[in-house]
């Protein structure tokens, strides 16, 4: 039998299961802390809401779980490959949160903010910083299409990044709406859109020049793909730029309004900037989407937007909301390279005793437990090596039970 886990799948040593356990509760307090609630939803959902819902190319990295008895026998028998599976994990938390909502909305406040921090699963080609089972950390407003709710949702989540010792990030906003004026005012048809945002949407992976030729591989016409690229070259784009394509401003004036407010609240901490380019995979946005960038390491850590649509598919009716993520995996990756020491974390203490010694090293852990996170141990017969090794595993001293008066730290 393999003693290694899953490839895409990790095990988390304890120095690692303790830092990430500290992140999402730093994440989770600071949510709280601002007047979300949290739930929890199953990490199995019917087939058909996951096929339907509009996730982009995750549909494609479902994990499907396969029916079982009869009801396997007959679709293989039928030769129904379709059919053989009527249910998967999770991709995202957007979709179960939506079903959920649907289900549960005469409970619930409107607007109804939300915190869910748990596990999905992406049958992805296991990569560095691309795994199969992962966390992710989302807020969500439910029930008001209040451009308010991006404000709310973009200082909340910089305030959690900022609390966990996360600095140096700028959060890029656009308009999904905009963006396909954009597409429109070029010559793109307006059942091409979203093909061509999911192109588009690769620019900072495959630049301008690899977007043109998946463009150009999709069969659009040349003259549009030509007019698009020229357009691309006139980047950087300003809101004022853009409001020379847009024939309607109303959405062109309310993102200027939402990024104005929120470097007004961010005070210097980051900055809050229109970025054309900025697309996000998922289908089901339909308005402002945002992306957090750290600065210092180059890479996307959060991300969101608004998906008025996706509620709706559950209950025949328009429900605007709107989230964020923070991209838990990137952040944990990032702050144990650093092994920086947890803030707000008492320091971690042996007391070391013989057997029989039990009852009164108990009685003195106890003690000592106002104070530091203080563990048992019988002292070995190597008691050098064992304190090395504890040393290793991020102790910070020990205490020997009936020979030191006081804890002794290490390196001191």
């Amino acid at each position: 039998m393999k003693i290694t886990p899953v490839k895409g799948t990790n095990d988390y040593l304890p120095a690692e299961a303790e830092l990430r356990d500290y992140l999402q509760k730093k994440i989770c307090e600071t949510y709280e802390n601002c007047g979300f609630q949290r739930i929890f939803t199953p990490i199995i959902e019917d087939i058909e809401n996951l096929d339907k819902s509009e996730g982009g190319d995750n549909l494609n990295l479902i994990f499907k779980i396969m029916k079982r008895g009869d009801k396997l026998k007959k679709a293989i028998a039928a030769g129904d490959t379709d059919g053989i599976a009527d249910m998967g994990l999770r991709y995202d938390l957007t979709l179960p949160l939506s079903r959920y909502y649907a289900n549960n909305r005469a409970k619930l406040p409107a607007p109804f903010k939300v915190i869910q921090i748990d596990k999905v699963y992406r049958a992805e080609r296991p990569q560095r910083g691309r795994l199969r089972e992962f966390m992710q950390c989302d807020i969500d407003i439910l029930g008001s299409d209040s451009p308010a709710c991006e404000i709310e949702l973009m200082h909340t989540t910089a305030k959690a990044l900022l609390n966990i010792g996360i600095k140096n990030f700028k959060i890029k906003v656009n308009d999904r709406r905009i963006l396909r004026e954009i597409l429109l005012s070029v010559g793109f048809e307006e059942d091409q859109l979203d093909s061509v945002s999911i192109s588009f949407d690769k620019l900072d992976k495959i630049g301008p020049e690899g977007v043109r030729k998946e463009l150009a591989d999709k069969g659009y016409d040349e003259d549009v793909v030509a007019r698009f690229m020229e357009l691309l070259s006139n980047a950087p784009f300003t809101l004022d730029y853009v409001k020379t394509i847009c024939k309607d401003t109303e959405h062109v004036d309310t993102l200027s309004w939402i990024i104005d407010t929120a470097n007004s609240l961010a005070q210097g901490s980051y900055s809050v900037v229109y970025d054309m380019t900025l697309v996000r995979g998922q289908g089901y946005y339909t308005g402002t989407v945002f992306e957090i960038e750290s600065l210092d390491f180059g890479s996307s850590i959060a991300g969101g937007g608004r998906y008025d649509n996706l509620i709706g598919k559950f209950v025949r009716e328009q429900i605007p909301a709107v989230g964020f993520s923070i991209g838990f995996e990137r952040i944990f990756s990032i702050l144990m390279d650093k092994k920086e020491a947890l803030p707000d974390k008492p320091k971690k203490i042996v007391v070391l005793h013989d057997e029989k010694e039990i009852e009164g090293a108990v009685r003195t852990a106890e003690e000592l437990r106002a104070t530091y996170d203080t563990a048992l141990f019988i002292k070995p017969k190597k008691l050098g090596k064992f304190l090395n090794r504890l040393e290793e595993q991020g102790y910070d001293g020990f205490l020997v039970y009936g020979r030191d008066e006081e804890v002794r730290m290490f390196g001191e």
